[in-house]
């Protein structure tokens, strides 16, 4: 929920945009451009060892091409005629490796700090904390890779820089509600707490109805968004703000993807019509039938693309 070199440029756009993870990724189908979350695609849960498979691999080539600059988990991973949603990057497997090549030789001590994944059907999100330089804030991402025949087929993203503060003492990666752990829980609710996160986000952010919040939050919600503070108050007030200062403001949701505790919505919004707007990844997580948690990342749609493909 928002609120208001040759190789270093390239990699600023990529980390500033997400692309410095957002290199390995590989053609698909994008989920149709809809009003609401809950006609933004959904998807089987398939089996456990096919969704842990692709976890591990996303994980692996992340960490692989970025950390130690290992281009191979690339030939074996990621498809040839993979398609690249981050305005930063060009589409296919070579960019992917010239790119890791590149961060490497600049940023060898360079950290891929993998915070927490979850994959339902073909989609896998990846939320983590990227560093260049040891001792930076460095930029919280999200990536999402579509998995076709075992391996990545496309990719979106969206980063943002880490403040320095943040207005409500969390950051903006760690657990903080019971159970404090970075790991999906509570599996066999994961259809239940997927259709609770579509019915809240439809009501209060494409619909713009705030009584959403007493319906579907928490008593007790923590908030890692920046600039929002913690509680049911706080996301009252920020999004009461937020919804005041662009009255046209237009939520596209794109695709949803959930795993037991958590669910997460990548979306569109356009804050006024003829803005290229954000791109947003929120990430809820959900106890006891109520949203206890969030975490985001906001990106702006830039005017120009190293790609013809939207971040959508």
């Amino acid at each position: 929920m928002p609120t208001t070199t040759p190789v270093r440029s390239a990699l600023v756009a990529v980390v500033a945009s997400a692309a410095v993870l957002g290199a390995a990724a590989v053609p698909a189908v994008a989920a149709p451009h809809t009003a609401s979350v809950s006609r933004a695609g959904s998807f089987g849960h398939g089996d456990s060892a096919r969704l842990a498979y692709q976890k591990a691999v996303a994980v692996r080539v992340l960490k692989g091409v970025f950390e130690k600059g290992d281009v191979s988990v690339v030939d074996r991973y990621v498809r040839s005629d993979y398609i690249q949603h981050n305005p930063g990057a060009a589409d296919g497997a070579e960019v992917l490796k010239n790119l890791g090549t590149a961060v490497h030789q600049q940023f060898p001590e360079a950290r891929y700090e993998v915070e927490r994944v979850i994959s339902e059907g073909d989609l896998v999100l990846v939320h983590s904390h990227v560093v260049l330089t040891p001792g930076s804030r460095g930029s919280a991402v999200f990536d999402i890779f579509r998995f076709q025949d075992g391996k990545i087929a496309e990719h979106w993203d969206t980063g943002q820089q880490v403040p320095e503060k943040t207005a409500n003492g969390n950051d903006m990666f760690s657990t903080v509600s019971w159970p404090r752990t970075q790991q999906p829980t509570q599996h066999f609710l994961t259809e239940y707490n997927k259709k609770l996160v579509v019915k809240a986000f439809d009501q209060l952010l494409v619909d713009k109805d705030i009584s959403a919040i007493d319906r579907y939050w928490g008593p007790e919600y923590d908030q890692h968004n920046p600039n929002i503070p913690n509680g049911v108050d706080g996301v009252k007030a920020g999004l009461g703000a937020y919804f005041k200062a662009f009255p046209q403001l237009k939520v596209e949701p794109k695709r949803v993807i959930a795993e037991g505790d958590l669910v997460a919505v990548h979306s569109h919004y356009i804050p006024a019509p003829g803005e290229r707007g954000q791109a947003i990844v929120d990430l809820f997580r959900v106890r006891c039938g109520k949203i206890v948690e969030h975490w985001d990342v906001i990106q702006d749609v830039p005017a120009t693309s190293a790609n013809d493909n939207t971040m959508f």
